[in-house]
């Protein structure tokens, strides 16, 4: 999930080895507005604490089935084909890798057609409000979308044919975030204010808690009633299983999470515990980085949260600092045994101990048969999180212990220079008021989207 430097290629690949490849759904949110608070509070009209007054003792009269569900729908006359379900559905199957058991598929089919016709309503909103987006416009969006994965748009349309979906459905998408993010825009933003007052009590704020962590954090929210609360905590249990399985958070997030966030995987962006809601900032507390944890019961709904980074607030962050490194790699031929690589992993590690300076890194890696690779500039906390501590204890001229594997043989990282982070400094009014008012622009927007879907005439087929 975190950003990483791309300095040199090789050393890139060598350090990010076995990691999940680039995810497409994480990719599109350059088309979007950015990430600021979650989106897990009542609303502000109260409807959600009106009560039904329903009887204590229910008859139900007639049967309904809650797993029998129809695969398409019509949304004010717009058709949702069982291929538009299918084509959005393979995204999340490719990010995946592939690895969604059948009944799991059937579970997200369901989730893939909610959001779908909540795009739909979206869309249509904005139409009616004069807002279209132009086809040059989501052509630009999807240029940049196929240079993410260094491919031409038309080398890009057929790999996305060959994970099972298809142009039209990634265009249709990016047509949604634009229109909705454009009429938040028009119809939201203007009549959202800030006063200086709010502004100067955030800074005050900040200066108080220097020193206190603060959490970069990750937002799956899903909205719930009392009656399908069960379900709902079973659909984020399953979201959690497949993360855990190696499904990308951000992907699931863009495709599930119900908060204005998921058009940016549900990055929340840099938070304290005070910004969270208290269920969130208990859990977010208990947690170390890398960590998911859910459901987590939230006003309307649960959330599954995720801790991208951690780091103290208004504090010079040591994993900020930039190192200079020349990583020398030996790698193993093929057949080599477990036995075999332990013993030719000892002796590199003896040949290494003997570097005294990078100075000497070139001549003992033509000696024994290393390549080596120079690179400048790499912040600590876009390596992986095993060697951040190992480097950050390290002097210039000293080396890290071997590390690798059998099949991607064993490197070491020599520590050739080190400019330490400069210290924090809090964001000026200007940003902080930018972020208070995306907040309260999110939260209407979540009401918003509720009265659409109120409104909306939705036959399933």
């Amino acid at each position: 999930m975190h950003p990483v430097v791309s300095p040199s290629a090789r050393l890139r690949h060598s350090l990010r080895a076995g990691m999940h490849a680039l995810i497409l759904s994480s990719l599109l949110a350059g088309a979007t507005v950015s990430p600021l608070s979650a989106q897990t509070v009542d609303d502000d009209d109260g409807v959600a604490s009106q009560q039904l007054n329903l009887p204590k003792d229910v008859t139900v009269f007639g049967k309904s089935d809650p797993n029998v569900r129809k695969a398409t729908a019509i949304v004010n006359g717009r058709i949702i084909t069982g291929t538009d379900v299918d084509q959005r559905l393979a995204l999340i199957v490719a990010a995946n890798g592939g690895k969604v058991a059948p009944e799991e598929k059937e579970r997200l089919r369901v989730q893939v057609l909610r959001n779908l016709i909540d795009e739909t309503l979206q869309i249509q909103e904005a139409a009616a409000n004069d807002i279209r987006i132009d086809k040059a416009e989501i052509d630009q969006s999807y240029e940049r979308v196929a240079a993410n994965f260094r491919q031409s748009p038309a080398q890009f349309d057929e790999y996305l044919r060959k994970q099972g979906s298809s142009p039209a459905s990634i265009r249709r998408q990016i047509e949604g975030e634009l229109a909705w993010s454009r009429l938040l825009r028009r119809n939201i933003q203007p009549f959202v204010n800030v006063s200086e007052d709010e502004v100067k009590s955030v800074i005050d704020r900040m200066n108080a808690a220097k020193g206190s962590d603060e959490y970069r954090i990750g937002e799956i929210y899903l909205s719930a009633t009392p009656e399908n609360q069960q379900q709902i905590v079973a659909n984020a249990r399953n979201i959690i299983e497949q993360i855990k399985q190696g499904g990308s958070f951000a992907a699931y997030a863009r495709q599930f999470s119900e908060a204005s966030t998921a058009a940016v995987g549900g990055d929340l962006g840099w938070v304290r515990p005070a910004q969270l809601p208290d269920e969130l900032a208990k859990a977010a507390g208990e947690m170390q980085v890398g960590q998911i944890a859910g459901p987590i019961s939230v006003p309307g709904g649960v959330s599954v949260i995720y801790v991208m980074d951690k780091r103290k607030v208004l504090t010079a962050d040591p994993r900020d600092a930039l190192l200079s490194l020349k990583q020398l790699s030996v790698n193993f031929p093929a057949g080599t045994t477990k036995e075999q690589a332990s013993a030719r992993a000892a002796s590199f590690a003896a040949q290494v101990k003997a570097i005294k300076g990078c100075g000497q890194a070139n001549d003992l890696g033509a000696k024994i048969g290393a390549d080596v690779v120079d690179n400048d500039n790499v912040k600590v906390r876009d390596l992986p999180p095993q060697l951040q501590d190992i480097l950050l204890g390290l002097q210039v001229g000293e080396a890290t212990p071997p590390f690798g594997s059998i099949s991607d043989g064993v490197r070491v990282l020599v520590v050739c220079g080190r400019d330490d982070a400069a210290s924090a400094a809090a964001p000026n009014p200007a940003q902080i008021m930018a972020q208070l008012e995306e907040e309260r622009v999110n939260k209407r927007a979540r009401i918003y989207l509720r009265d659409l879907r109120r409104d909306a005439v939705i036959d399933y087929n």
